[in-house]
């Protein structure tokens, strides 16, 4: 019982930093243009290859 005293103030902590971080993320803008990134990559000027001169 006295792993529970540790665990629990653990847990919450845990669970209270995942959404400080999930706040932080939605604050700096991360989550704004997903239907943007999901067109972009279908663009060719967006490709891996190098370009042959």
């Amino acid at each position: 019982m006295e792993v529970l005293a540790i665990l629990i103030p653990v847990s919450l902590g845990l669970g209270l930093l995942g959404l400080l971080a999930f706040w932080w993320t939605l604050r700096k803008g991360m989550y704004d243009d997903p239907e943007g990134d999901s067109r972009r990559i279908l663009r060719d000027d967006y490709d891996d290859k190098p370009k042959q001169d």
